[in-house]
């Protein structure tokens, strides 16, 4: 039984890979609502603009559950307000405001830095895969040229 290299299994699982993700992209792109947004202005400068679509999304992503939270609270006190305690409703939604603002002012700034240190290490990653990609293309060229320039011994038999 012959064994696959490890380069040809790499392959054949990355193009799988490949092949599922764009198939995720088809269903996602073929969704009347997305075509719409990307024709739109904004999904244009998005889609012109990488970095700050990945910004938005991490952001996005990152401020789901303080806004969870907030409206949690202001679920609470919208509770308590049919009870009649309206001066903790005013105070705590005001507290609660104010923190959401910090927290959401802080994810901006985190979402920027983890943005931006994932897009580094896509790049280094990216920059070290294809150098020992070309360093081993490289030396398998360079074995296979030796391996033809060297020639193959004769053999001589000596009549006695």
């Amino acid at each position: 039984m012959k064994m696959a290299s490890p380069e040809s299994l790499y392959r054949e699982k990355m193009q799988d890979l490949q092949k599922q993700l764009n198939n995720v992209m088809e269903t996602i792109n073929s969704n009347a609502k997305v075509e719409a947004f990307l024709n739109s202005r904004v999904g244009q400068y998005l889609d012109q603009h990488p970095f700050v679509s990945f910004s938005l999304l991490v952001f996005v992503a990152l401020s789901l559950v303080p806004v969870g939270l907030f409206l949690t609270v202001i679920a609470g006190t919208a509770i308590a307000a049919c009870i009649g305690v309206l001066i903790i409703e005013g105070f705590v939604i005001s507290v609660g405001g104010l923190v959401l603002l910090c927290v959401l002012g802080g994810l901006v700034v985190v979402s920027l830095g983890v943005s931006a240190v994932l897009c580094v290490f896509y790049v280094v990653v990216s920059s070290v895969l294809n150098y020992t990609h070309a360093y081993r293309m490289a030396l398998k060229s360079k074995t296979t040229e030796l391996s033809e320039e060297i020639p193959a011994p004769e053999k001589t038999f000596k009549n006695s």
